[in-house]
């Protein structure tokens, strides 16, 4: 998913932090409240450069806003956000901005008896939630970053500690066998945090966003994986030349 998971979770985030910061002013002056307060996209960056303390940094304070949630008030959460909140540019709900192609894909790899898994870079409940209601992938194929729990007194809640290491980079191979007891036969990604998943499938599908007018062109956070896919032969995917329709 690399970034086009993010992107919906940051908007998601950032209005969390943004009511906690109101509560309690003291956390203006620390990261990632600082970032999101003083409109730092540089820090944000570091997500997709893979900067470890600030992606170590954003996933600590996801996991803090969120403990001792359980399962089901923190899916409520990111169900009102997609039923209510619009992407800026493109003026519509998040769930209507779902590639086509890409459930084309999915369509094409179950016909032929293939088990379809997304490995998020992001939140892996928040995109278990935005998964299985946008694209037909049940939550228990989503792999990601994700908060531990606790089960007590019959109830199962989340706790402010993360599960095991970070899914960018290294993290996406790692946790897919760890879920899996497989590495991909097919992977695809669309920027540098998805290098090592590539390079560990049978078959790797880049995804460039160079489609200006039907959707975002930018290249920031996959250079690197632009210049990867030259030397190892994957296949690229213009998003302006290759799709026809983009959702």
């Amino acid at each position: 998913m690399g970034r086009t998971a993010a992107a919906p979770q940051f908007d998601f985030v950032f209005r969390r932090w943004g009511k906690e910061v109101e509560a309690d002013s003291n956390l203006a002056d620390r990261q990632p409240y600082k970032a999101l307060i003083e409109r730092d996209q540089g820090f944000f960056e570091g997500l997709a450069t893979q900067e470890p303390q600030v992606v170590s940094t954003l996933m600590e304070a996801f996991a803090r806003s969120w403990a001792g949630t359980t399962p089901e008030e923190f899916d409520a959460q990111v169900r009102e956000w997609m039923r209510t909140v619009k992407q800026p540019k493109l003026g519509v709900p998040y769930v209507e901005l779902v590639y086509r192609p890409m459930l084309e894909l999915f369509d094409f790899l179950h016909a032929h008896d293939f088990r379809v898994f997304v490995c998020s870079g992001g939140g892996r409940d928040f995109t278990r939630v935005f998964a299985e209601e946008t694209w037909g992938i049940p939550k228990e194929n989503v792999i990601g970053s994700a908060a531990a729990y606790t089960y007590a007194d019959g109830k199962l809640v989340r706790s402010h500690e993360l599960l095991g290491d970070l899914d960018p980079g290294a993290g996406k191979p790692e946790h897919i066998f760890t879920h899996t007891g497989r590495l991909p036969v097919l992977a695809g990604g669309n920027a540098d945090v998805d290098i090592q998943m590539l390079q560990s499938a049978r078959f790797a599908l880049l995804v460039n966003h160079d489609d200006e007018q039907r959707e975002f062109a930018y290249t920031k956070g996959a250079e690197t994986s632009l210049t990867k896919a030259e030397e190892l032969g994957w296949t690229v995917v213009s998003m302006k030349n290759d799709w026809t329709t983009v959702f």
